[in-house]
């Protein structure tokens, strides 16, 4: 096996990576899929941060159609990702994976508040953190708190999981003559508006020069080639 290129990564995963069937709910068995992966990299010895959406839970966007306040469904979303981080974290924590939910929303009952300094030293110690509650602010998606996250705890790598291989310049499921692309520089994904994370998102990570991984995390095997430097999935960089 060779040795990991990256020390330490913030995985971004979307709610439907621990919906049952139909795409909807939270299946514990697609949680201890996760964690199986996530103990792979730890393995490796690579630090592991996660941020997770809640599009299994609830779609804001749904809300905002119907007239409901954009502040109050971004609010929503936001409880929806720490229910999701909860079902990950008990997922890990069976396997024997010390792990510890932050929430930017103070909810001292089930998750402790995000405290950058604090979540380092967890990542310090071998623990797998995940990172709930968005940004703490409406207006701003999962993917925007999944770059801030990555340059607060100064990842090397965000690494966006999806469902396809990689970024297309086309719906690959809906065209089969899209073409993927190997690498992309943060303009032009943010010029072709390929839709792979929001521009906020993509534009952080390019005023940090932090690279994006997009991967298909539905094929076990990707992430460890990934963080082995094997040529998977798209890489958006400068």
């Amino acid at each position: 096996m060779k040795e990991p290129v990256y020390r330490r990564i913030l995985l971004k995963l979307g709610g439907e990576a621990l919906a049952g069937p139909g795409g909807f709910g939270i299946d514990p068995r697609r949680a201890e899929e996760v964690a199986k992966n996530v103990q792979k990299l730890r393995d490796l010895g690579i630090e592991v941060a996660i941020v997770i959406g809640a599009g299994n839970l609830w779609r804001g966007q749904d809300g905002i159609e119907r007239g409901m306040d954009r502040a109050t469904a971004d609010y929503m979303g936001m409880l929806g990702t720490v229910m999701n981080s909860l079902a990950l974290m008990d997922a890990h924590e069976r396997m024997g994976i010390v792990t510890r939910v932050m929430s930017a929303m103070e909810m001292r009952a089930v998750a402790e508040p995000y405290i950058r300094r604090r979540a380092i030293r967890h990542l310090e110690k071998d623990r797998v953190v995940i990172l709930g509650g968005g940004t703490g602010n409406p207006y701003f998606s999962t993917d925007t708190a999944a770059a801030l996250r990555a340059m607060e705890i100064e990842a090397d790598v965000l690494i966006k999981a999806t469902k396809v291989d990689g970024v297309y310049d086309r719906d690959p499921e809906q065209d089969e003559n899209a073409e993927k692309f190997d690498h992309l520089t943060y303009i032009d994904a943010l010029n072709r508006r390929l839709q792979v994370m929001d521009s906020t998102a993509i534009s952080l990570c390019m005023d940090n020069e932090l690279p994006i991984l997009v991967l298909n995390m539905g094929q076990p095997e990707n992430l460890v080639l990934a963080v082995t430097g094997e040529s998977i999935g798209t890489i958006i960089s400068s």
